[in-house]
């Protein structure tokens, strides 16, 4: 029989195979008379799987409700579910043999369509394609999955402030989201830990912090060790919220101020404070590159780094390696040729001004011209460049 729920206009089929299985599911349609066409279609399906022992075509409703109940656990859930709101105008409805590549690539361009860069696009196009590999591969509900065409991506530069934006930026927030903001940049902490942060994860005469695994991304507990400027700012926030690290002030329903939990940090005030203190391109998360970008630039080794973010890949860290290359400074001066700036007091700089008075000089700073070497041949390893003498 079709029915509609009360919070759907679409039709829903309801009956019971011939074995005595109950099935329950959207048709995907407003329309009634494709609904009774997709009903018809549903129960011959099932018939021929039961009494012929045809091979079972699922649909993405199915394959959805599976995945939702098998990847609760996932960090990503929320944004998974996200993605598949998304998707279900586009795909509810279809049986999974019926989602090709085509589709896929349709699918694709009307997220760009809505204004979603590349990457988000992907994030998408990745979940249907682990859904449907998981179809293939493990629930045996496809023959074989489509492939999926992603989108390319650029490879873009990691947002980091210097310690004066940093404080430019802080002295714009209010109190609790400038400690936040400090408390972020001293532990690297993402911003849901340090929203969620409780005084039973924190540990000050030890000067420790931890994250347990179903808080962390990578669902593995992280311990924090809490340099001074963070001790200091939890000791600012004691006995303010009995629970929570981090609360703000607001009148409850009595009229009473009390503390609330702080639920997200890049709110509106974050995106004010950014406007004022003239930074752009700037969101909470990037705190955390901004702490890593610190690390390696004042000499952390990337392997600890790795253990102090939580990361479990050392590609992760490996980005932020450029922005510390004194350890290749040793194999860079192997090709040194003994070349060295000449001061105006130093033997030979009188012969290199004369020089420089008579002859020519390329773009390359390099003496011609006059008939010499570009060497001086009391100083075999000087020559003349535009800006001084190298020797």
């Amino acid at each position: 029989m079709l029915y509609r729920r009360p919070n759907s206009r679409r039709w829903w089929v309801r009956f019971t195979t011939p074995n005595g299985k109950k099935v329950r599911q959207s048709t995907g349609t407003e329309d009634k008379k494709a609904a009774e066409e997709y009903e018809a279609q549903l129960k011959q399906e099932r018939w021929r799987e039961e009494r012929l022992g045809q091979r079972p075509r699922h649909t993405w409703q199915e394959a959805v409700v599976r995945w939702i109940e098998e990847t609760a656990h996932k960090a990503s859930h929320e944004d998974d579910l996200c993605h598949l709101r998304w998707l279900d105008p586009h795909l509810a409805g279809l049986v999974l043999d019926d989602i090709d590549r085509d589709r896929l690539d349709q699918i694709a361009r009307a997220k760009r369509q809505d204004g979603a860069c590349n990457a988000t696009a992907n994030r998408m196009l990745a979940l249907v394609r682990a859904m449907l590999r998981r179809a293939e591969r493990e629930w045996g509900w496809l023959e074989r999955a489509p492939s999926v065409r992603l989108l390319p991506e650029s490879k873009q530069r990691i947002r980091w402030l210097t310690h004066e934006e940093a404080e430019r930026l802080i002295a714009e927030l209010p109190e609790h989201l400038a400690d936040m903001a400090r408390f972020s940049l001293s532990t690297g902490l993402r911003e849901a830990n340090v929203t969620a942060l409780e005084w039973s994860q924190v540990d000050l005469e030890r000067r420790v912090a931890w994250i347990h695994p179903d808080q962390a991304k990578a669902r593995r507990a992280i311990g924090v060790p809490l340099n001074t400027d963070a001790v200091l700012i939890l000791r600012r926030w004691e006995h303010r919220h009995s629970q929570r690290v981090f609360a703000y002030q607001r009148r409850n329903s009595r009229g009473a101020m009390e503390w609330t939990p702080i639920t997200k940090a890049g709110t509106a005030a974050w995106k004010k404070a950014l406007k004022r203190a003239g930074i752009e391109d700037f969101r909470w998360h990037d705190l955390r590159h901004t702490w890593a970008s610190w690390h390696v630039q004042s000499g952390t080794p990337l392997h600890v780094l790795q253990e102090l973010g939580g990361w479990t890949s050392f590609e992760m860290v490996r980005k932020y390696a450029h922005l510390a290359p004194e350890h290749l400074a040793a194999h860079a001066a192997r090709i040194e040729t003994g070349l060295r700036v000449l001061d105006a007091g130093s033997p030979g700089a009188a012969e290199a001004l004369e020089m420089r008075s008579t002859c020519d000089l390329e773009d390359t700073g390099v003496a011609t011209g006059c008939g010499k070497s570009a060497h001086f041949p009391a100083h075999p390893n000087v020559a003349i460049t535009k800006k001084g003498y190298t020797a």
